[in-house]
């Protein structure tokens, strides 16, 4: 197996949510907020969320699409915002762009909607992230599936989601690391096809921890197939 020059290096992180000064009560505020809001607040409600609603079974995977549901009672456009896959975004900006469009676009062809009063307010929120090195490292396979099997959920969703955003890449941390880092190509991109809506955190993680098995025994089993030298 491959040794990569640089080691991948595996981080925690905590965050402090903290409540701004934008808030909406009908959708057409909510286009107000979202177009005024804080990057830091798109981020929020779209990439950080998507972390506590993957120990959820119901609702959507996003904030703004939860409060369009549960509150304003408007499920297509709830399901629409919905559908949008941050996996698609390397800028928040063009979610940004997409999120906005998509509540105008209602509020266009259903201006009754637009000016209704929700069940409760929707705030928007901030949050603070602190990245902190864990102190562990990896150069190897191995040593990386060691790595992952001790990350907390924090620490696995700042290098496997989060990171797509700080990576400007349709990718995450793992995957960026192993084509780059070991050049195992088909292994990253199966790592980044692991769909981050339809798994929790653990089984996203347990999908990892399988995917880099059948890589360590397809190279095992290449070594035991190696003819031995005469002697």
């Amino acid at each position: 197996m491959e040794t990569a020059e640089t080691p991948f290096n595996f981080f925690t992180v905590g965050n402090l949510t903290r409540i701004g000064n934008i808030s909406a009560m009908t959708l057409s505020e909510l286009l107000a907020g979202l177009e005024q809001c804080s990057d830091a607040s798109i981020f929020h409600h779209t990439f950080q969320t998507l972390s506590s609603h993957h120990f959820l079974t119901e609702g959507f995977s996003n904030d703004f699409a939860q409060w369009v549901l549960a509150d304003a009672n408007r499920d297509a456009l709830a399901e629409q915002l919905a559908a949008l896959d941050i996996r698609d975004y390397s800028s928040l900006a063009a979610l940004r762009a997409d999120l906005c469009q998509l509540v105008r676009d209602f509020c266009k062809l259903h201006p009754e909607f637009a000016d209704q009063s929700a069940l409760e307010p929707f705030y928007f929120c901030e949050s603070i992230e602190v990245a902190l090195p864990l102190g562990l490292t990896a150069r190897s396979l191995d040593e990386f599936r060691v790595g992952v099997t001790h990350l907390s959920h924090s620490s696995f969703y700042f290098h496997f989601i989060s990171s797509r955003l700080r990576l400007h890449l349709r990718t995450n941390d793992f995957s960026h690391w192993l084509a780059d880092g070991l050049g195992l190509i088909t292994l990253a991109e199966n790592v980044n096809r692991i769909d981050i809506y339809t798994n929790t955190l653990d089984s996203a993680r347990n999908k990892l921890l399988r995917l880099m098995d059948r890589e360590r025994r397809k190279h095992d089993g290449s070594a035991d197939r190696e003819p031995h030298p005469a002697g």
